[in-house]
């Protein structure tokens, strides 16, 4: 049997700042979805307006922005990220985005398209690497 990664994993709260206690921010919260496990890295920006939602076991590594309004081009829309998936460090994921069961993001990617499940993806923008 598999030792489960978080012991006593639970919901993030948020200050008036919309910080939680593990240094990752995110706007507009009550449209952020997370499933059980999902492990935020620090300084990681969510900008949930559109609906932002991270299903179980995803992990997004420090210093990512996820954008649901891009005010730069003016598109937006609802980000998924489905089970399992992994966004490296320092990687953008831009609106109306859906990256796939286990998929992997490599670090400092900019996502501008849909990601297939199983896909392994990098660069700026993203190209898949492997499906």
């Amino acid at each position: 049997m598999s030792k489960k990664r978080f012991q006593q994993w639970k919901r993030p709260t948020f200050d008036e700042q919309n910080m939680t206690p593990w240094n990752w921010m995110c706007q507009h919260h009550d449209q952020l979805v997370l499933g059980e496990d999902v492990d935020i890295g620090a300084f990681t920006y969510i900008n949930a307006k559109y609906g932002v939602t991270l299903e179980k076991h995803v992990q997004i590594g420090s210093h990512c922005s996820l954008y649901s309004l891009s005010t730069i081009d003016d598109k937006q829309g609802p980000i998924l990220i489905k089970e399992y998936a992994c966004i490296s460090t320092h990687s953008t994921v831009m609106p109306g985005v859906t990256i796939g069961k286990n998929a992997m993001i490599g670090a400092h990617s900019f996502v501008n398209k849909d990601i297939p499940d199983n896909a392994v993806a990098f660069g700026v923008p993203v190209k898949i690497i492997k499906k």
